[in-house]
């Protein structure tokens, strides 16, 4: 039996996975969509995470399967991505959903930012925080993220997978949303390019939650890319 382990994105969880679970198993396939640490009561992080310690987390997790398919989703993606380049013998293949990882160049508006916190005695500062990280950096990682989680995020967003993409040495399938406005499609091409072993599916009209909006297709491209 074949087992596809599902890493969902930042502030997600195994139940938004739900139907592309049921639409991809099989008495041919496992499907695994554990809870990645720290978006539950349950699962709080007790210090702040760096991407290597999900890492670590998932390899712990994943010790009793010899190989297995990995995907992840956004945050998801981030993380897969590096377990496929530390532990590529692990592996049978990568689906990256609309994957972060590629690090984004400071926007000329965000050195307004120093200039922005002068302003936080005023009592509407949080809410045009708010606005301003959502609307105009779209950062919502971030705003959204409190106690152990802000220092996580901040911890990841520092790094870049970018330069190591080449490394990728298992076959890799990227699914993107031709919408996407979190994970633009220009990182999706990038990845395509520096991937080798790489094939690209943009989903038409799709954004970034493909697994919402279309389950169907999406466990469809799944399941092509398993067999």
């Amino acid at each position: 039996m074949k087992t596809l382990i599902i890493l969902h994105g930042w502030q997600s969880s195994k139940e938004k996975w739900q139907k592309v679970k049921e639409n991809i198993e099989s008495d041919e396939i496992e499907v695994i969509v554990p809870d990645l640490p720290g978006f539950k009561p349950e699962t709080q992080l007790k210090e702040p995470w760096s991407l290597d310690d999900y890492v670590d987390w998932l390899k712990d997790f994943s010790q009793t399967k010899e190989k297995f398919f990995l995907m992840g989703h956004s945050f998801g993606g981030r993380v897969a991505i590096k377990f496929a380049l530390r532990y590529p013998e692990k592996l049978y293949g990568l689906i990256l959903v609309s994957a972060a990882g590629i690090k984004k160049k400071n926007s000329p508006i965000s050195k307004i930012i120093p200039f922005f916190k002068k302003f936080s005695f005023l009592p509407a500062y949080d809410f045009f925080r708010k606005l301003f990280y959502r609307y105009i950096l779209r950062k919502t990682d971030y705003l959204e993220a409190s106690g152990m989680l802000k220092e996580t995020i901040k911890n990841i967003l520092k790094e870049d997978l970018t330069p190591f993409l080449k490394e990728i040495k298992v076959p890799v399938l990227i699914l993107w949303g031709e919408k996407d406005k979190i994970t633009p499609l220009r990182d999706a091409l990038l990845m395509k390019k520096e991937i080798k072993f790489s094939q690209l599916e943009i989903l038409s009209d799709i954004g970034h939650a493909p697994h919402l909006q279309a389950p169907q297709l999406l466990s469809q491209k799944i399941k092509t890319f398993l067999y």
